[in-house]
């Protein structure tokens, strides 16, 4: 009997994993998916200011790969019968093989104040939220000193010089960079003039700024959260092991452990390297995973043993505005080295990559290094 395999998801890991277990498997192969068109997240703070994105239609993208698309909302997993509930059609979709791929989204319930008061740049209607937002705004409040929130303030800043950009956040700027890499970054910020504010908790988000844990106020007329993800409990209310975060404990195939019919791929997963280094949220984890899950998917249907993982890290790459990045350089294990690129070779390397996001979704196959 012909294998179902049915992928929800279709972000950068779940469409590649489509267009793979496709190509890779005899199984008739379904991609559902809430929306028609692929979001280029990492381009979301781009969004934020105003520029024009591709528009990426799935269909497009799958021409002539032999996947069905489904177009609309998972609302339920019946892991026992193996079948998916949609929001908007009575339809369920059966499997034999699951590859959850439902992402991450913003964390705004963290914190109080942030899902009334602040902004995000987790999706695409987000991003546009903000950039209507950004008409009337004279100052903003970037909180999170991680990579979503150092690219959109220096995104903001550059797009919108006369716009006064603040970055706030609770610990210290960029970490995991070297010191070269955080110098960069310091000097960047002070040419654009965004203000930093490191160490500073927040413990909640007003309609004129932010309250720290000291009680002391950060004024704003605009809040970018950029700090904080969470991944939809679908896997949870379905009954598959979850980590503390919601994300599916797998085994080194990317296999639930609860439930080895399901593949969990990208933010949603919980994957570990070999040494049992969890990987990072990232499209330098996701990608080469994702293809390393979906082989060892098609090694079984062919009797074969998956081989096992073999990933390291290379890089981080940051975007400053459109003319400026850092390429932070790192060992095996993710750590910095001293070695980084800045400037405009450091721009074009990140649109390189960025770019090549999109060439693996048309063509995805890809080393699993990164």
């Amino acid at each position: 009997m012909e294998q179902q395999i049915v992928v929800v998801g279709a972000g950068y890991t779940g469409l590649a994993a489509a267009k793979l277990a496709a190509r890779w498997t005899g199984a008739r192969v379904t991609l559902v998916n809430a929306v028609d068109r692929f979001v280029e997240r990492v381009r979301l703070h781009q969004l934020a200011t105003g520029q024009q994105l591709r528009d990426l239609p799935l269909a497009d993208l799958l021409k002539g790969t032999g996947v069905e698309l489904v177009v609309d909302r998972v609302t339920g997993i019946d892991a026992e019968a193996r079948t998916l509930r949609l929001a908007n059609s009575a339809r369920e979709v059966r499997y034999d093989r699951l590859i959850y791929a439902v992402g991450s989204t913003a964390d705004t319930t963290s914190v109080p104040g942030v899902a009334e008061h602040a902004f995000t740049v987790a999706t695409n209607d987000d991003a546009v939220r903000l950039h209507r937002r950004l008409a009337t705004a004279e100052v903003v409040a970037v909180v999170g000193g991680g990579l979503t929130g150092i690219e959109a303030a220096a995104e903001l800043a550059e797009a919108n010089p006369a716009l006064k950009v603040r970055l706030v956040t609770g610990g210290g700027l960029g970490p995991g960079l070297s010191e070269r890499g955080t110098n960069h970054l310091r000097r960047t910020f002070a040419r654009l003039g965004v203000e930093l504010r490191e160490d500073a908790a927040v413990s909640e988000v007003r309609p004129d700024g932010l309250v720290l844990a000291d009680d002391s106020h950060v004024a704003a007329d605009t809040v970018v959260w950029a700090t904080g993800f969470r991944v939809p409990d679908l896997a949870e209310r379905a009954g598959f092991e979850v980590d503390d975060n919601g994300r599916v404990v797998v085994d080194g195939e990317f296999r639930s452990v609860s439930h080895p019919e399901v593949t969990a791929i990208g933010d949603a997963a919980a994957g570990r390297m070999s040494t049992g280094q969890e990987l990072r949220m990232a499209c330098a984890t996701g990608l080469p995973s994702t293809q390393h899950a979906v082989r060892a998917i098609a090694d079984r249907l062919a009797g074969r043993e998956p081989r096992p993982l073999r990933f390291r890290y290379l890089n981080q790459c940051i975007s400053l505005g459109r003319k400026d990045a850092l390429v932070q350089f790192v060992r095996a294990d993710d750590t910095p080295k001293e070695s980084v690129l800045t400037g405009r070779k450091a721009a074009l390397y990140k649109e390189a990559i960025v770019r090549g996001t999109v060439l693996f979704e048309r063509h995805p196959v890809i080393p699993t290094s990164l």
